[in-house]
């Protein structure tokens, strides 16, 4: 009879590795022991799971992630709404929602408690697909090592959303600001990076006033 390892086992059914373990935790599977303690999975046992059907949900299982910037969004209830338009999505579709996780800071901030359990629930092989509106709400830099990290995991990201808000692009200047104010603060100090930060206010606005006069004499033409 031949055995599989945890890793070709796991690769036969298209899942991660801690799935498996997940399925023996919950009985689902039965692997074989060796006498140093590895796991080793029969064929046999593999179809039987295929066949028993009892894999369909874990398959189509899902998270939803959703994020603001401030403490004010949320309050105004932008993060309730965009957590209904996550889950919309997900009834429509039928899946079987695993968690909905939140998260209010920026998206620079590496330690946010909702993301770092997206990842932890991944590891654990514990859902298929990330659903979230776009990109930016997972994170705002950095985006693709996320995305290689959970599809190593197995787990695809549904970005779902057409266009950002129209708050996006205020957001991004936020996020913008804190990176000048953060690298001019190490070169010149506390002081100096304040200056820094406003000169870098001051182009922006000017930036956004050229703009805005552009649109009005294409407009007028």
């Amino acid at each position: 009879m031949e055995l599989l390892t945890i890793s070709k086992a796991a690769k036969k059914l298209g899942v991660h590795p801690n799935s498996l373990r997940n399925w023996e935790k919950q009985g689902l599977i039965k692997p074989v022991r060796l006498p140093g303690g590895q796991r080793r999975y029969s064929m046999d046992e593999l179809n039987r799971l295929l066949q028993s059907g009892q894999l369909t949900d874990s398959q189509e299982a899902v998270v939803l992630y959703a994020r603001v910037s401030t403490k004010k969004q949320a309050d105004a209830g932008n993060l309730d709404r965009q957590m209904e338009r996550l889950r919309q999505y997900a009834r429509e579709r039928k899946f079987n929602v695993k968690a909905e996780l939140t998260d209010v800071a920026s998206g620079l901030n590496q330690k946010r408690r909702g993301l770092t359990n997206v990842l932890k629930l991944a590891e654990r092989g514990e859902y298929k697909k990330l659903i979230i509106e776009y990109p930016d709400r997972l994170a705002r830099f950095g985006y693709s090592y996320i995305e290689r990290h959970l599809r190593y995991c197995g787990v695809e990201i549904a970005a779902i959303a057409e266009k950002e808000p129209e708050d996006a692009q205020s957001e991004l200047v936020r996020d913008l600001l804190a990176i000048v104010t953060s690298f001019s603060a190490r070169l010149y100090g506390a002081s100096g990076g304040k200056k820094v930060r406003q000169g870098f206010r001051e182009l922006i606005a000017e930036a956004s006033q050229s703009e805005k006069t552009e649109e009005q004499q294409e407009e007028a033409d």
